[in-house]
């Protein structure tokens, strides 16, 4: 499994109630080129191109918990999977970010380590962490 990188902004932008990660629509896209740390908003990434299967803007990821326990929050989020009805990618990194958001603020990214292309048919998931999940704030 990938490991989860965040944004530098996602810490302030959460601190200014930029973010409601229970109620928000989150989404995942799909990029070639490394994301930085210092991006701040989607405009900042460049996803791979439209079509077969895949959707400028990304898919949504469906929140499955939004929760503190013993004060510590926990984000979980359903799996997220794209299925290419053509030739898809390369692709790398799967970037989630806040579609609510005004500017559609970056949260973090995932690098699987090499470029990936899928045949028409094949399937990617992202695999959110469902014990840990994507992020803890404590």
């Amino acid at each position: 499994m990938a490991s989860f990188t965040k944004f530098n902004s996602f810490v302030e932008a959460l601190a200014e109630k930029t973010h409601n990660l229970g109620s928000d629509t989150l989404k995942v896209v799909l990029t070639n080129s490394a994301p930085a740390a210092a991006n701040t908003v989607l405009a900042d990434i460049t996803q791979i191109a439209n079509g077969n299967g895949y959707t400028t803007g990304g898919s949504t990821a469906t929140t499955s918990s939004s929760a503190q326990t013993s004060g510590t929050y926990k984000l979980v989020l359903a799996d997220v999977t794209f299925t290419a009805s053509g030739s898809m990618g390369p692709f790398r990194y799967a970037v989630l970010y806040n579609d609510t958001a005004t500017s559609d603020e970056l949260i973090g990214w995932w690098d699987y380590g090499s470029s990936i292309t899928l045949a028409a048919s094949e399937t990617f998931t992202v695999d959110f962490d469902a014990t840990n999940g994507v992020l803890q704030v404590a």
